[in-house]
């Protein structure tokens, strides 16, 4: 990297699937070091896979980064549309000897492997149109350009992570630059968008540590800068194995809905495989001020979702509550539901009392949900066997206690405070009733404070629709 510039990163997706766990954590790093050291954070879409690549995981990439709140610079580079350039790079290394034209068939390479596999040897190209003349093959024979690679010596990966890598040459092939129908392969559109797209740093998943010796050979033949590398040991599971969707290798966007907040998945995204001392909370402001690539650790990260669970259940105590009810709005509308203005009015009121308990945005509206609509609730077994006759009967005197005095948390825990000394019970036996009728449920956020948000007139319906 030339001195006193600013390093320049990328988040390169394969638009094959949606934006997973592991892919988003990848698109963090980058992007902290990025807002860290002043730097660039560039996106790249990797669609040379026509077959595979489909415009909604596009779109999806896309919104998850948004949703993550990770905002890139400059305009987003596609790299199917840079195909012309990638074909002038393989040119030129054919102009310079540093590829050539191989026309060996596919029947060919099938029986090359095929003796290599009987032989107990790996199954690479073996080089036999390296130094032959073109000339030898028939007129208008398909052909792959490929890469006259190092055959001697080493290629060293110098890894900010993982150390220095050493791969020897004669373990590399001659990779394909250039497909038979002209179309560049996926190694060398990396390395030319890389070069023109001036990325200094490649922080990616160790799963690439192979492709970087590769791609170092392009480099090297094209003579371009080495990028500073970074390959960040995979996400596993709990139990160790590598991560799969029965663990939670899902798309972001599946965390979204099951109730966490971005800010939640940036800090816990950051503590998988990134640590500063012991510190487990850390906003996005002091990720940004502390983010290095020295402290990225060498061993796999396991998911763990208590964990992810309770950093959830920070964030949300933290968390503005108009915010919090415009998240659960919007929560509630991916699900085909849309709240009212009073239902909205009514869960603002409590989201004090309602964010004390939750976890996720999803228990949230779990527990709000007697906030959203009005009339009798629907008794869950618990709340039917808690409504007793006696129950019942007690709530019923409790009504005429409360349906005249002032319509405040405070003055409502006070006169049932009273009734229940006066009836020789304790408060719990007279509020529990009062908790089951307003809510349907035997647990609810703070039952006097429900009355207060509900209001006289709704609150009062639904006892009296259970009191005897």
């Amino acid at each position: 990297m030339p001195q006193n510039s600013k390093p320049v990163l990328r988040f390169a997706p394969s638009p094959t699937g949606f934006l997973h766990i592991g892919g988003a954590r990848t698109a963090l790093f980058n992007w902290l070091f990025a807002r860290h050291t002043g730097g660039t954070f560039l996106l790249r879409i990797e669609d040379t896979d026509r077959e595979r690549s489909t415009p909604e995981a596009v779109a999806a990439i896309l919104s998850g980064l948004e949703w993550l709140g990770l905002n890139w610079d400059g305009q987003t580079v596609y790299q199917f549309a840079r195909a012309g350039r990638h074909r002038q790079v393989a040119d030129q290394l054919l102009a310079d000897g540093k590829a050539y034209r191989c026309f060996a068939t596919a029947q060919e390479l099938e029986e090359m492997r095929a003796e290599q596999r009987a032989a107990g040897k790996p199954m690479r190209y073996d080089g036999r149109w390296r130094d032959r003349d073109p000339g030898e093959a028939p007129a208008g024979a398909p052909f792959v350009v490929r890469l006259k690679a190092s055959q001697t010596g080493e290629t060293i990966v110098h890894d900010v992570v993982q150390g220095d890598v050493r791969f020897a040459n004669d373990q590399l092939d001659d990779m394909v630059l250039l497909r038979s129908d002209g179309t560049p392969t996926y190694m060398l559109a990396v390395v030319v968008d890389d070069f023109d797209m001036g990325v200094t740093h490649v922080i990616r998943g160790d799963d690439h540590l192979n492709n970087a010796a590769r791609q170092l050979q392009i480099i090297h033949a094209m003579g371009w800068p080495e990028p500073i590398y970074g390959h960040v040991p995979l996400i596993h599971g709990p139990d160790g194995a590598k991560l799969s969707k029965r663990h939670g290798a899902l798309a972001i966007e599946a965390y979204r809905d099951m109730g966490y907040l971005p800010e939640t998945m940036r800090n816990y995204l950051l503590r998988l495989g990134w640590s500063h001392g012991d510190d487990e909370t850390i906003s996005t402001e002091q990720a940004i001020a502390w983010f290095n690539l020295e402290n990225i650790g060498r061993g796999p990260a396991r998911l763990d979702f208590k964990k992810l669970d309770n950093l959830n259940a920070h964030y949300i105590r933290q968390t503005d509550d108009g915010v919090l009810a415009d998240e659960v709005a919007a929560l509630r509308k991916r699900s085909g539901h849309v709240l009212s203005d009073a239902a909205k009015a009514r869960l603002l009121a409590a989201m004090p009392s309602l964010k004390e308990r939750a976890k996720t945005l999803v228990e949230l509206v779990t527990s709000a949900e007697f906030l959203f609509t009005d009339g009798e609730r629907e008794l869950d077994p618990q709340a039917e066997k808690l409504l007793t006759t006696e129950a019942r009967s007690l709530l019923g005197e409790l009504v005429t206690v409360l349906e005249n005095v002032e319509w405040k948390a405070s003055i409502l825990e006070e006169k049932t405070r009273a009734f229940a000394e006066a009836k020789g019970v304790k408060l719990g036996q007279a509020a529990q009733p009062i908790r089951a009728a307003l809510t349907g449920k035997t647990s609810s956020p703070p039952v006097f404070a429900m009355l207060e948000v509900l209001g006289r007139a709704e609150s009062l319906a639904r006892l009296r629709a259970y009191a005897a």
